[in-house]
């Protein structure tokens, strides 16, 4: 693994475009902030916790789902991925980066959810440990997403109405703005929420409301929803590494 290529290619287009281009930063917290004001408002304050944790999980999600936009252009417009045919760098590395660069470029908003939690007494060191290795977690899992979205679009102008809609569907329709247990209290929950947890931020969420206290544990959901995150985490990957061949590009 070419950890230099890596994390030099992490820094220039993760911390560094954070500096280039803050307009981003700004465009990535709109969503999940409005989601939150929405959920304090109709709820008036009740669930704006969960609001909390979740739009956390959401913006993580989203960041790394819309990054198949990136990783589109950089394929088919600046023709990137050619440029290292030849080189030392491997499909790994390269994914690595950009997965890396994408979780830097993340920073800004997990440090304004991270404010608000500490606004409302919503942390503590094993939570702030848990929360943070379900962002690595996510970030990789829809990073990889990402990758086999970017690896089948044949033009750039195809990938944003794809991630739009997609983003939506597997970030806001989960259960991270609102208790899983609403869903798993109505008829055939069960299988809602597992065909539900095709998007990592469902189980991620889950186990954030365990964590947090948000909801009392429940092992058997506990060590199902870990399970799925892991399981999927490492199937989307593989796949996206099978897509992502230098020989095909």
């Amino acid at each position: 693994m070419n950890l230099k290529f890596i994390f030099t290619f992490a820094w220039y287009y993760g911390f560094k475009i954070i500096k280039r281009a803050p307009s981003y930063i700004i465009a990535s917290l709109t969503t999940p902030l409005s989601l939150l004001f929405v959920v304090y408002i109709l709820t008036s304050g009740a669930l704006v916790k969960y609001a909390i944790v979740g739009g956390m999980i959401t913006l993580v999600a989203s960041i790394g789902l819309s990054s198949a936009g990136d990783a589109t252009f950089l394929r088919l417009q600046l023709r990137l991925q050619d440029l290292y045919v030849a080189s030392k760098v491997s499909p790994t590395d390269y994914m690595m980066a950009l997965t890396l660069s994408f979780l830097a470029f993340s920073v800004p908003g997990i440090i304004v959810y991270v404010s608000l939690g500490v606004l409302y007494n919503l942390y503590s060191l094993f939570d702030s440990l848990i929360m943070l290795s379900l962002i690595v977690i996510l970030i990789f899992s829809t990073s990889a997403i990402s990758f086999i979205i970017s690896s089948a679009v044949k033009h750039v102008r195809n990938v944003w109405g794809i991630v739009s809609v997609l983003s939506i569907i597997m970030t806001v329709i989960p259960p991270t703005f609102y208790p899983y247990t609403d869903i798993m209290s109505r008829n055939g929950g069960n299988i809602i929420i597992y065909l539900m947890s095709f998007s990592p931020a469902t189980p991620a969420a889950i186990l954030a409301q365990f964590a947090f206290g948000l909801q009392p544990i429940v092992y058997n959901t506990l060590y199902t929803m870990i399970g799925i995150l892991l399981t999927e985490t490492v199937i989307y990957f593989a796949i996206a590494r099978y897509l992502t061949r230098w020989r095909e590009n």
